[in-house]
């Protein structure tokens, strides 16, 4: 007898993934995490978006997290009762991001900005302990636009 797929209201509602400190990592938090939304039932343009911002924070902390080797980085996942979509990334360097403008001939620097410019919030804060950082954003299912913007 085949075993029996769970439900979405089954499935996590609340993950976290702990990935090595190195760029292959990326793309497979955006895979696990376009497979939460999707079970999650979450509307495709938040998919995309959360997949986009997600790729950000973790680039950001495997390239900028100056820490000795081994160190984790974790992503959760959050999908509120309400639909509202927050995912965090916590890796173990105390450096908070600060946002800066990129030049038009700069390669790199917007991802903050990117962040800022299409999550409805986000924001940044020391881990509890004192050992690293916490970046995150939410999304709220089904809003045309980021609140206040």
């Amino acid at each position: 007898m085949p075993t029996p797929h769970p439900s979405p209201a089954a499935l996590p509602q609340d993950i976290e993934f702990r990935f090595p400190r190195h760029a292959r990592s990326v793309g497979r938090a955006r895979a696990l995490l376009r497979e939460q939304a999707t079970s999650g039932k979450l509307p495709d343009e938040v998919t995309e978006t959360a997949v986009l911002l997600l790729s950000e924070l973790m680039t950001n902390a495997y390239r900028h997290a100056k820490v000795p080797p081994g160190r984790e980085i974790r992503a959760r996942c959050v999908l509120n009762d309400d639909g509202c979509l927050r995912v965090s990334v916590s890796d173990a360097s105390d450096t908070l991001p600060t946002p800066r403008e990129a030049s038009l001939e700069d390669e790199a620097g917007r991802g903050l900005a990117l962040v800022a410019a299409l999550a409805d919030d986000w924001g940044a804060a020391p881990r509890p302990g004192g050992i690293g950082k916490t970046v995150w954003f939410e999304l709220k299912s089904g809003s045309e636009a980021p609140a206040g913007k």
